[in-house]
């Protein structure tokens, strides 16, 4: 081909090309070859709006209450320091090389932690910005009415039709009282009626939702208003809500002294019971504390404290939680002076309640040369003694029935004036010595009730007293979220409840006059969910509509013959009698 040929060849398709303009190459499907990438700035409104939009989504919702689940389950696992210090302390000491890590990670207080603490708030933003609008809507709905019948029925899931001699006006007042009496939303729109049913659906997804603020509200609050504190209290002895008064007491960020309630109480006997025979022998069978209490310096009334039925006084609830054995023993100095007699608690160890604890005689102790010193004396105690001899210091069985205390005692320094805490049920044995006994063999010497064990040199004795009380361990807590978390659990439920079984519907029956003047019904039902139910439920409608509005009979398909003419009519005998008449 030579290059004029080539030219013009170029020149057609030019000219074919010009010929469609701009139309021919936006027909086109070929990707351009130079496009802009991105698109338009959000900027910083925009940004804004598409995070608010994704934060108040129900998707996000759903996912900031699954991280929330999963937050708390490190909270079930792992001891925590607002609950028990000591398990805290012991699970660090046990596990060096993962403390660091879980403090970093706030495991250890995880419920106040800022990760946990930014879902919380997060959650809580985006129930509101989600609740809200949905609110406005819901209303709008329940002032709107239902909108008009289609134009083709016969395209809804669910559908009936059938003719009657009645007026349409007639059955559309029958359909419209009828579904009313459905409790259905109901009015006459142009040739139908139109009804809808099931609004409780929305509300119960809105007060689902509702129903979790409340609960994050009520979680919320509790955890800055609280308060918790433990007390052992042998029997005798009262405790008088005071902060100084308790054991161990935590509270939330906003709670005062100031907001303790007035109230006392003094624990008059424990009881206690348990199996004496078969495969559950030791289980406990009773746990009760008589107590006597008073509020706000009112009259003395009487109470019985069980295990998950606390007393509730002032607003604060006081449950029994523990319980033990308190032996009462008798110190005398080297000069047969009591310098101490008392109950001393003992801290169970096993379900038997082999007890261990200390002794101390802090104050009016002097050897026999009237030097002070101080006394203590580690303890271990047994309800019930196996029996000398048979390899075993530990209790067979947790009620009194043959009770030992073995005790080991020192002399010297208890360093309880040193300034550093110091737990009550142990002995600090760092600047004191122990006492010889048994020859200078330094085991302890086991008591019987009413037995005493004298201490070398002159040093005094301490007696094993026939007496021995039981102390128990009561938790005084106020929480003052928890009825309305409770009442927000409930509702959530009921609120969950209806928006799953709750069906909304939409039912319209239309009546119009057909070409051949018999009144035609149709009925149609549409479901805003999936509904099984639905077409069933038109049914038992159509039926009873049908009763007041009943099918019109069907004319007859075959027309009537037509009757034969007489014979003085018949035109067919006119020609014959014209025949007739001309032969004559």
């Amino acid at each position: 081909m030579s290059t004029t040929d080539t030219n013009d060849t170029q020149d057609g398709k030019d000219t074919q090309d010009g010929g469609l303009g701009e139309a021919a190459s936006q027909l086109s499907t070929a990707p351009a070859e130079e496009t802009a990438v991105g698109g338009p700035a959000l900027g910083v409104i925009g940004w804004i709006r598409w995070f608010w939009r994704q934060l108040t989504s129900m998707r996000v919702a759903l996912i900031l209450l699954f991280l929330l689940s999963l937050g708390a389950i490190p909270g079930s696992l792992i001891p925590q320091t607002s609950a028990d210090e000591l398990k805290v302390q012991t699970f660090k000491d046990a596990h060096e090389t993962l403390t660091p890590i879980y403090e970093k990670l706030q495991l250890f207080d995880v419920y106040s932690s800022v990760w946990f603490s930014a879902i919380y708030i997060l959650l809580f933003v985006s129930l509101i910005g989600c609740i809200v609008p949905r609110s406005w809507q819901f209303v709008g709905q329940l002032r709107g009415r239902p909108p008009g019948a289609p134009k083709r029925l016969t395209r809804l899931p669910a559908y009936t039709t059938w003719r009657t001699d009645a007026e349409p006006e007639e059955v559309r007042a029958a359909a419209l009282a009828m579904l009313k009496g459905r409790r259905f939303r109901a009015h006459t729109t142009g040739d139908a009626v139109a009804a809808e049913k099931g609004y409780l659906r929305e509300a119960g997804n809105l007060a689902f939702h509702i129903a979790l603020i409340v609960m994050l509200v009520a979680f919320a609050w509790g955890q800055l208003m609280k308060s918790e504190g433990g007390k052992l209290i042998v029997e005798g002895d009262g405790f008088s809500n005071t902060l100084t008064q308790y054991d161990d007491f935590k509270s939330g960020s906003l709670f005062g002294v100031d907001d303790l309630p007035a109230f006392s109480f003094t624990l008059d006997k424990f009881t206690g019971t348990y199996e004496k025979d078969g495969p559950q022998r030791g289980t406990p069978r009773t746990f009760e504390a008589d107590v006597t209490y008073s509020e706000d310096g009112g009259s003395d009334r009487k109470a019985v404290i069980r295990v998950n039925e606390p007393l509730e006084v002032g607003g604060a609830k006081v449950y029994l939680i523990a319980h033990g054995y308190a032996p009462v023993v008798t110190v005398r100095d080297g000069r047969g002076k009591v310098v101490m007699r008392d109950a001393v608690p003992l801290l169970p160890i096993d379900n038997n309640i082999t007890s261990t604890g200390a002794i101390k005689v802090m104050d009016g102790y002097r050897d026999k040369n009237g030097k002070k010193e101080q006394l203590g004396f580690q303890a271990f105690f047994v309800p019930t003694f196996a029996g000398a001899g048979k390899g075993t210091m530990f209790s067979q069985f947790p009620a009194l029935g043959f009770p030992v205390m073995a005790l080991t005692g020192f002399h010297g320094d208890l360093r309880v004036n040193s300034g550093l805490p110091q737990n009550v049920y142990q002995l600090d044995t760092s600047k004191m010595k122990q006492f010889a006994v048994d020859g200078g063999t330094g085991k302890a010497n086991r008591l019987l009730p009413g037995e005493t064990m004298t201490l070398p040199d002159g040093a005094g004795s301490i007696t094993f007293e026939k007496e021995i009380k039981e102390w128990a361990s009561f938790q005084v807590s106020q929480q003052p979220g928890n009825g309305l978390a409770l009442g927000g659990a409930i509702a959530a439920i009921a609120g969950l409840a209806g928006s799953l079984f709750i069906q909304r519907r939409r039912i319209w029956v239309r009546a119009v006059r057909g070409e051949d003047g018999v009144t035609v019904v149709e009925m149609a039902g549409l479901g805003r969910s999936e509904s099984a139910r639905l077409p069933e439920e038109l049914a038992e409608l159509a039926v009873t509509l049908h009763a007041k509005a009943p099918t019109a009979p069907e004319p007859d398909p075959t027309p009537d013959p037509t009757p034969e003419p007489e014979s003085a009519e018949d035109p067919a005998a006119e020609p014959a009698a014209k025949s007739e008449g001309a032969e004559k």
